[in-house]
């Protein structure tokens, strides 16, 4: 039988051929036949189209903390691309664990909880992977408890961070995590990595009131300092952190953070909401203005909801309701910016959608 005639044309004419599509198509091309696969692969082909390709920004799915994969199925990472509307699925069963868990993302790099294949104690293993190349890193072991109630971010020179109100651990390319006391006053909400530094909400209030505090560190002086959270705050800022019920951080464009709240009807103990309002912090500045407020036909879904959860960055905001089968999403711009549904939403249960933004790369190496 005579091959097609593409398997005549030289590998370096396919690869620049390869190199002009999207990074989508590629990662579809891939899967076609054995030959695609092999030159797309390459690492003179991975070079080639990382110089030219910029790379796809999607929002991640992180399963539920209840999941369970069922026997003898290939567990998929959902993520949805903005900008074609359309949902891809990767399969991270080039992973040798179980109970995969993605957690965060850095720049090409997605890490996920998972369990050892050969253990049977409760320790976890944090692992970095780039389900692209299918090349993989496992972090040094942690205990059930970080899986638990650790927040992990990760910057763009993938230093990773475990945090929770009691303790953090910090790693950064060394064989071991480096253990430091926290001095929060409370569990932190929504802790996000802008530039160098650490942010997060705690609340102070009391029992039957909450008062939420945005507080930060510099990851530098983790190393030299017993004490390395300061509240940020302004007297010009004034009631900033009254009027959001339940707020959250989500990390903005350049150097400049958003909270995401429900915006109080009045300043009584339960007072309700009258819509989803976007705040922004210019952080050179330390100046708030508003970014955004969810039009109120749509808040009309997220209020008869008994639960809401937020993911993003930059200039693009997922929202989520508890038993609700679509995602809003709220795009910078002028005027307030841009918002719309998100529909094909798969595989969450009833609860909320909690996730994060992956930045697809070939050249990211663990």
């Amino acid at each position: 039988m005579e091959s097609p005639p593409i398997y005549g044309l030289p590998q370096e004419t396919l690869q620049h051929i390869f190199s002009s599509l999207p990074l989508r198509q590629i990662m579809i091309c891939r899967s076609v036949c054995k030959l695609f696969n092999q030159i797309l692969t390459s690492s003179s082909f991975v070079h080639l189209v990382s110089t030219e390709n910029p790379p796809l920004s999607l929002f991640a799915l992180r399963p539920p903390h209840h999941h369970r994969q069922p026997p003898n199925s290939p567990f998929l990472l959902h993520a949805f691309d903005p900008n074609q509307n359309q949902w891809i699925r990767f399969n991270l069963t080039f992973l040798p664990f179980r109970s995969l868990h993605p957690i965060a993302s850095s720049p090409g790099l997605l890490y996920v909880w998972a369990d050892s294949p050969d253990s049977l104690d409760s320790n976890k293993l944090l692992i970095a992977c780039n389900p692209l190349t299918r090349q993989y890193r496992v972090l040094p072991q942690l205990g059930s408890a970080w899986f638990k109630h650790g927040s992990v971010l990760v910057d763009s020179s993938n230093r990773v961070m475990v945090l929770t109100e009691l303790a953090s651990l910090f790693f950064t390319n060394s064989n071991h995590w480096l253990k430091f006391s926290s001095d929060l006053p409370s569990k932190p909400r929504s802790p996000i990595l802008v530039s160098n530094s650490v942010y997060t909400l705690c609340d102070v209030g009391s029992a039957w009131r909450n008062e939420w505090k945005l507080y930060s560190c510099k990851l530098s002086t983790l190393m030299n300092s017993q004490q390395f959270w300061n509240r940020l705050e302004k007297h010009e800022w004034g009631d900033v952190f009254d009027i959001l019920k339940r707020p959250r951080l989500v990390r903005g464009m350049g150097n400049r953070l958003l909270m995401i709240g429900g915006l109080k009807s009045s300043f009584s103990l339960n007072s309700p909401c009258s819509t989803i309002l976007i705040l922004r912090l210019d952080l050179d500045l330390l100046e708030w203005e508003e970014a955004g407020r969810m039009p109120v036909d749509m808040y009309r879904i997220f209020q008869e909801s008994s639960k809401f959860k937020v993911f993003g960055m930059g200039e693009r905001v997922i929202f989520s309701a508890k038993r609700y089968r679509r995602l809003a999403l709220w795009e910078c711009g002028k005027g307030g910016g841009e918002w719309r549904w998100v529909d094909g939403l798969q595989g969450t249960g009833d609860g909320p959608c909690r996730g994060f933004v992956y930045e697809v790369r070939l050249n990211a190496v663990p």
